[in-house]
């Protein structure tokens, strides 16, 4: 009886390392904050209500200016962006709906990199360290302004980004002036694909 229970041991010891070692890698490449964010839960984060804007042409304001520095030092302004649709948006890495997103908006930029349409993060609470890690960490290839210290390219935009509206995305115009508006995360990647299509088709 002995020897058939040492039998029984042996055979579920690898099982249990193995399902140990799924766990610990389940662990290690799962993002918690985006799990629970995706689940519902709202970890005491209260996000924009997902609604989406789109100003027709003859109600836009006028054309915003910013200016910034990167997480990688080089120097940004709305001149480099000049004739171009812009995708901006606000986001900090400890934000659950702005990592469940980041994939979207990666996507969006590479589908769109040669295509006149340029895309900008605007961090706003971050260390360069921080915003580094989670673009290497989301994969994340586009550009991102630290905001945190000036606050000035959030205070350009003010009227029409809420400060506690995290994330935001503007889609701005050939003109430097907004032409839509998501707040909070980007609902579906179409619903976006769609707002920066018929900004750049635009004539005016």
């Amino acid at each position: 009886m002995r020897e058939r229970k040492n039998r029984r041991l042996r055979i579920l010891a690898p099982a249990a390392a193995l399902a140990a070692a799924a766990l610990l890698l389940t662990g290690c490449t799962t993002d918690s904050l985006a799990a629970q964010y995706r689940a519902g839960t709202g970890q005491n984060y209260i996000a924009g209500d997902g609604s989406i804007t789109e100003i027709a042409l003859d109600h836009r304001g006028p054309s915003i200016s910013f200016a910034g520095t990167t997480e990688h030092g080089d120097a940004v302004s709305s001149k480099d962006y000049a004739g171009k649709v812009l995708v901006v948006n606000f986001w900090y890495a400890g934000c659950p709906p702005c990592r469940v997103e980041a994939s979207d908006l990666e996507s969006l930029y590479t589908k769109y990199e040669s295509q006149n349409v340029g895309f900008l993060g605007v961090n706003l609470y971050d260390s360069t360290s921080t915003a580094l890690g989670f673009a290497r960490d989301h994969g994340v290839t586009y550009p991102s302004v630290l905001d945190r210290d000036t606050g000035s390219v959030l205070l350009a935009f003010s009227g029409t980004v809420p400060p506690k509206a995290t994330p935001t995305t503007l889609v701005i115009d050939k003109k430097g002036r907004v032409a839509a508006r998501i707040l909070g995360a980007v609902p579906d990647r179409s619903i976006l694909d769609t707002l920066i299509s018929s900004t750049l088709a635009e004539t005016d």
